[in-house]
């Protein structure tokens, strides 16, 4: 979970813990895919590891590669399947644009090669570590197949000694029609002892705000089944060392992770931030590979650029499920998750699954899910506030055994446990159901502020136009402190039904002077959690607003029998002798 939405639960827990708690103490002491076609097949047979195939590999341009750099022109070439526009020139044999066709990004669709400039582009090879220039010569084309290209060349490189060394590079790239990984294949010969760094696009799609808490990029590496993140800010850079078997850079809704074939291949990589030009901040991770061992090398890596979606991500953990065969990848451990509390998150987005096929609009789905939550929460938020009507019934005893056995720690706490006893109190009774509903509200946090659903998801048009997005009534020509040019009115909405709240709720305590600093300190709190949310994902507004409004009716009815179980608990103190503490034997 992003750190910036970690304070705010955590901000959010300690205030509503620490008023729950004080409250108490004041009241006790006052996709299945097929495999490639012919075509494709026979694509794959020019790269492979068999040294006969590598050495036909290495024919392919052999009369070609004798041309001279000055002879071979700049070129693009185009490749369309289901899912992507991929545009590819022959300068480095390097992709330069990756249009996502089926996710959108206002009007067009979302480019996942971004920020590209001639000295860096998507899936650029240097020879040498990740501060090595990118190769820029001008590589031959060969179109294999539809969804089939290969980049060939051979060029002088600095050897060890000093001097010059002849090196052949191939790229080929194959992509499937239904797929968003696709494969690149790096041949070289006359590399032995060298080192090459393939890096991937400068920046994913959408273009990272880093200016907005809820917007992020994180790099990661899968080593061992487990996660590795790195949240970098802006002009950072960081460098993981060890195995893994595939390494990437995700933001909120989409990814590009690349896996080597051979894991042990490349044992660095190397994440930035840097700023371009323009004070954007890219978001690059580069593979190092190791010292080349022999003459020539034919290395695979399988690269996946696309949503974070389980769909998408989990056809990689069996080969059964995806055209390329692959097993145990485990990609969709890129995704943001609450933690321990996955298992509920997931089942929460099972029952929003559910309500979204019954009510097919992702705002009135939020909607749905948090009245039903509510509700399912309501005997414990009832039974809270009623225990606190016991504590006022008990509270006058406990003084009186904490003044008589201030000296006796051990005596007061067996006569407080006869006294729970004889009462029927049980001081946990209002903290635990508040501490049961906490895995609730981080797991639907985590889940209304990262739903990819909500991507593009209109609730209400010309005000909430996406889910994933704050709302707007009217944006400014300039900036204001803190909040952007966007005016927002959920925010505004939220912190009225707060404050509202906590009037409501300050009607069943007593009114003390303790109980005012506190009740003073609540109504503060809303305003600053009105700069916390303002850009914040409207759907996360949303169900933290109308939540709020559900428990300020509830609270409503509760506050009636709060009312009337103290009446009857004062009717009843009054029938009883006066409690008298007992004696010391």
């Amino acid at each position: 979970m992003e750190k910036n939405t970690i304070y705010a639960i955590v901000l959010s827990a300690l205030v509503i813990i620490g008023f729950s708690t004080y409250q108490m103490r004041v009241q006790a002491n006052a996709m299945e895919a097929e495999a490639l076609a012919a075509e494709q097949a026979a694509a794959e047979a020019v790269l492979v590891e068999e040294s006969a195939e590598v050495a036909a590999a290495s024919s392919l341009f052999a009369a070609d590669t004798d041309v001279a750099a000055e002879t071979i022109k700049e070129e693009t070439i185009t490749i369309t399947t289901n899912l992507m526009n991929i545009t590819l020139t022959n300068k480095g044999g390097d992709i330069i644009s990756y249009e996502l066709r089926d996710h959108k990004d206002q009007d067009a669709g979302i480019q996942m090669a971004d920020l590209i400039t001639n000295t860096n582009r998507a899936f650029a090879i240097a020879l040498g570590s990740e501060n090595a220039p990118i190769i820029n010569d001008c590589f031959n084309v060969k179109r294999i197949s539809d969804y089939c290209v290969s980049f060939a060349r051979t060029f002088n490189a600095k050897a060890d000694n000093g001097g010059t060394r002849t090196v052949t590079l191939i790229k080929q790239y194959t992509f499937l029609p239904d797929e968003y990984t696709f494969k690149l294949d790096v041949y070289l010969q006359g590399a032995d002892g060298m080192v090459y760094s393939l890096r991937t696009s400068p920046q994913i799609g959408p273009r990272w705000d880093t200016k907005n808490r809820y917007d992020y990029r994180y790099f990661m590496s899968l080593t061992n089944g487990k996660v590795k993140r790195q949240n970098l800010a802006a002009g950072q850079n960081k460098e993981y060392n060890g195995d893994y078997s595939w390494t990437g850079v995700a933001g909120k809704y989409f990814a590009a992770l690349v896996a080597p074939v051979n894991g042990q291949t490349t044992t660095k990589a190397a994440y930035s931030t840097k700023l371009d030009a323009d004070d954007n901040a890219t978001s690059q991770v580069t593979l190092v590979r190791n010292p080349i061992s022999g003459n020539t090398v034919t290395d695979t890596y399988y690269i996946y650029l696309g949503p974070k979606t389980d769909k998408t991500l989990k056809m990689y953990n069996h080969a059964a499920d995806n055209g390329w065969k692959l097993d145990g990848l485990y990609y969709d451990y890129c995704q943001q998750s609450s933690g321990f509390l996955t298992w509920l998150e997931v089942a929460l987005k099972w029952i929003m699954g559910i309500i979204y096929k019954l009510v097919p609009n992702w705002g009135l789905c939020i909607l749905i899910m948090t009245l039903l939550l509510r509700l399912a929460l309501y005997p414990m938020t009832k039974k809270t506030s009623l225990s606190s009507v016991k504590m006022q019934q008990v509270q006058p005893k406990m003084q009186a055994l904490q003044e008589k056995y201030k000296s006796n720690p051990d005596r007061l706490n067996q006569e407080m446990a006869a006294l729970y006893k004889e009462t029927g109190y049980n001081p946990m009774s209002g903290c635990l159901p508040m501490l049961i509903q906490f895995p609730i509200i981080i797991a639907m946090y985590n889940l209304f502020n990262n739903y990819f659903d909500f991507r593009g998801a209109t609730f209400i048009p010309g005000w909430i136009p996406d889910l994933s997005q704050g709302d707007s009534v009217y944006t400014l020509g300039f900036n204001l402190p803190f909040l952007g040019n966007e005016i927002r009115l959920l925010p505004v909405i939220y912190v009225v039904i707060q404050v509202l709240q906590t009037k409501i709720m300050s009607k069943t305590q007593p009114q003390t002077a303790q109980t005012k600093s506190m009740n003073t300190m609540m109504y503060v709190m809303p305003f600053m959690f009105f700069f916390m949310f303002y850009n914040a994902p409207s759907g996360l507004v949303i169900y933290w607003t109308f939540s709020m409004v559900v428990a300020v009716i509830q609270q409503l009815f509760i506050n009636k029998q709060v009312k009337a179980a103290r009446e009857a608990l004062e009717a009843e103190e009054a029938a009883k002798p006066k409690f008298v503490a007992r004696k010391k034997k």
